[in-house]
Parts: structure tokens; C-alpha cells; sequence
């Protein structure tokens, strides 16, 4: 198992790896967060969203990401 120290820096990496695509990208991934099964619910005196479709799409790249990482790509 790794140290505590690699896994602080594969989460930072993580991290800013997340922030460089939102910042160069982020225009082109309007889509995400309004995808077929995000629940919206907008009345007179607030709003409610749950992103359903959104998480388990996310959840399931992450998944991705993790396994591929631990099998050393």
C-alpha cells in the first residue's frame, strides 16, 4: 500500500488535473449537470437539483480512472 505522502500527491494531481479542465474545457462540458435523469424541481419559493445521471456517470469514470491506476496503466 502506498504512503500517506504519495496518496496526498495523487490527490493533488487529481486535483489540478480537475482544475486545468474546467478551466481550459469548461464552455464545452456545459452539458454535465443536465443530462437525461438530473432531477430539477423549480417552484415559487426555491429550487431543488439532484444530479442522479450526473454522479453515477462521474462514479463510474472515477472507477475507471482508479482501476487503471492500480494496474499500472
Amino acid at each position: 500500500m502506498p504512503s500517506t505522502g504519495k496518496l496526498i500527491i495523487y490527490f493533488g494531481l487529481f486535483i489540478v488535473l480537475a482544475g486545468v479542465i474546467v478551466y481550459f474545457f469548461g464552455d464545452k462540458l456545459s452539458w454535465l449537470g443536465r443530462l437525461p435523469g438530473d432531477i430539477r424541481v423549480e417552484g415559487e419559493n426555491g429550487w431543488f437539483y439532484f444530479p442522479v445521471t450526473t454522479m453515477i456517470l462521474i462514479s463510474v469514470l472515477l472507477s475507471l480512472l482508479i482501476r487503471l491506476i492500480q494496474r499500472g496503466l
